[in-house]
């Protein structure tokens, strides 16, 4: 080692072992914005998991909302194709014209909405259209309502804009959805944006069409008339502060946008949802869209919507999605997609213009049904097991389970299970502070014999007496 490089490893040691603050603040840091920002903790139980299963640990996972299936085939031979004509250039920032046209009529086969393929910007994954909508809409300082439980990353979001998320806690006796009674309470002058989840993660409920009517119409628009706040609705401390000054008190705002994501829209079952019989890939463009329930589309055209290729379509790691704004927005959102991300992966555009074959629906639906046996099995296992569900998901496919009979640590007890059953789960601190303690999430997002193992495995640990003690 040259005296050059002794001086340069001394430096280095010297520099780690600082401690006094002048010298501290010479040492990069990261941005103050960063310590509002918390960790993903279903992701350092996904890491314990897979050390586990270096040990030799066999591991059900009901932790990570990824579905078990691969690709269906007649995307992967589009994708093979595309690679072998050679198309991995840029495209154009939102999304070359095939593949927008795709999405619109999906919508307009599926539900029955006819959209523009000019309202559509394709992305990288949904969480690409979500910095999108909120980068075109949140100034520093905005507020955005979002449910508590909710998926953690979108309040992140709206914090890398500048915004300020307003968690609302959600119970049972909503669905865990937003409600316009809900927002009224909590909508101030700063509320910009409203966000939905439907279904939802991590609840898997929906938000009927007629709740999401009446949040449109409380919300308001952009330069929308004065709003009466109702004498009997109660004003809360955060409204006050801002200038909420008694119960009739007419609140005037500039009205807020409403965004919706729907990443899991293709996947709802239920009572209310009406079920068609099993069909070929022949009749599948006049029988399959019978699953389905609304889209926030139907509703008005001033809405933002987020869907993607993920869930439904089985695309997680190809990272698509797409984005549905009102046509005034689209040159802003150009804009922004040139500088976050220039285009989204071109070979998986052209993969996705296979996802809308009738070949690949059929697979698609079958699938679909196969999640909803899962969840017809698993809701009902869990209960046995002492596990409380007030509401019944109807999509997505996850289950919250109060778990507050054994527990008020989800993450020390989703730890403890992992550690003890080798089954992995999500606790409830990664979707919010209301009850998070008391609640985790199930993914059933594995077969169903790993299903019957884990619920097997479950009970003896919960229950050795039933098991005689094993």
């Amino acid at each position: 080692m040259s005296r050059v490089e002794r001086h340069l490893v001394f430096f280095v040691f010297r520099i780690r072992k600082m401690t006094h603050s002048k010298y501290q603040d010479l040492l990069c840091k990261p941005a103050t914005r960063m310590a509002n920002i918390a960790p993903f903790y279903v992701m350092d139980l996904l890491g314990r998991a897979k050390a586990l299963e270096v040990q030799g640990r066999e591991i059900i996972h009901m932790e990570i909302g990824e579905p078990d299936f691969p690709t269906p085939e007649p995307i992967v031979e589009a994708g093979m194709q595309a690679l072998a004509a050679g198309r991995t250039k840029y495209t154009a920032s939102l999304g070359f014209p095939e593949l927008r046209e795709a999405i619109a009529g999906f919508y307009r086969q599926r539900y029955g909405v006819d959209i523009s393929p000019r309202r559509i910007a394709i992305t990288p994954g949904a969480s690409g259209a979500l910095q999108l909508a909120l980068g075109v809409l949140v100034d520093p300082g905005d507020e955005v309502l979002i449910t508590d439980p909710g998926y953690p990353c979108n309040r992140n979001m709206i914090r890398l804009f500048g915004g300020n998320p307003i968690n609302v806690p959600v119970e049972p006796d909503t669905a865990y959805q937003l409600t316009s009674e809900l927002v009224s309470r909590h909508m101030t002058p700063a509320t910009t944006a409203i966000m939905l989840t439907s279904p939802s993660n991590p609840t898997g409920t929906l938000v009927s069409s007629r709740d999401m009517a009446d949040i449109l119409e409380q919300a308001g628009g952009k330069n929308a008339a004065p709003i009466p706040r109702a004498t009997n609705t109660p004003i809360s401390n955060r409204q006050q502060s801002i200038g909420f000054a008694g119960k009739n008190h007419r609140r005037y705002s500039r009205g807020a946008t409403l965004v919706v994501d729907e990443i899991y829209l293709g996947l709802v079952y239920g009572a209310n949802v009406r079920d068609t019989p099993d069909t070929d890939a022949a009749d599948i463009h006049s029988t399959v869209y019978a699953h389905t329930v609304d889209t926030a589309l139907a509703l008005s055209d001033e809405v933002f919507v987020v869907g993607g290729f993920s869930k439904y379509f089985g695309m997680t790691g190809w990272r698509l999605g797409w984005l549905v704004a009102p046509e005034a927005f689209m040159r802003e959102i150009e804009k922004l997609a040139q500088n976050l991300y220039l285009s989204a992966p071109t070979v998986a555009q052209y993969a996705a213009l296979a996802a809308f074959r009738p070949e690949t629906l059929a697979i698609l639906e079958a699938r679909r049904r196969e999640f909803q046996q899962r969840r017809d099995f698993l809701l009902p296992a869990l209960q046995s097991l002492g596990f409380d569900f007030p509401v019944k998901p109807q999509g997505a496919f996850y289950l919250y389970a109060d778990c507050g009979r054994f527990t008020q640590n989800s993450l020390s007890f989703a730890l403890d299970l992992l550690e003890n059953t080798g089954v992995a789960i999500t606790p409830g601190l990664d979707f919010g502070k209301n009850a998070s303690g008391r609640h985790v999430r199930f993914a059933y997002t594995t077969c169903m014999e790993n299903l019957h193992r884990g619920v097997e495995r479950l009970g003896h640990y919960l229950f050795p007496q039933r098991s005689g003690g094993g």
